[in-house]
């Protein structure tokens, strides 16, 4: 999307995050429909999305460090 004149251009991160607790809820809390609904809202914001992060079933309780 081409930016007007003058218009600042931000810098944005993806983050999508899926916890085990949400797999009741089907597929309106997946990570493909999140990644979906957040690359719409980047894109009618004039947002230049530089990155995406997903966190896919770690809930926030485990304390065991992912690298």
């Amino acid at each position: 999307m081409k930016q007007p004149y003058n218009t600042t251009i931000y810098n944005t991160a993806l983050y999508m995050r899926l916890s085990r607790d949400d797999e009741n809820y089907g597929d309106s809390v997946s990570i493909e429909t999140q990644r979906t609904i957040l690359q719409q809202y980047a894109k009618e914001q004039g947002l230049h999305v530089v990155g995406e992060y997903v966190d896919d079933g770690w809930s926030g309780t485990n304390f065991v460090e992912v690298r």
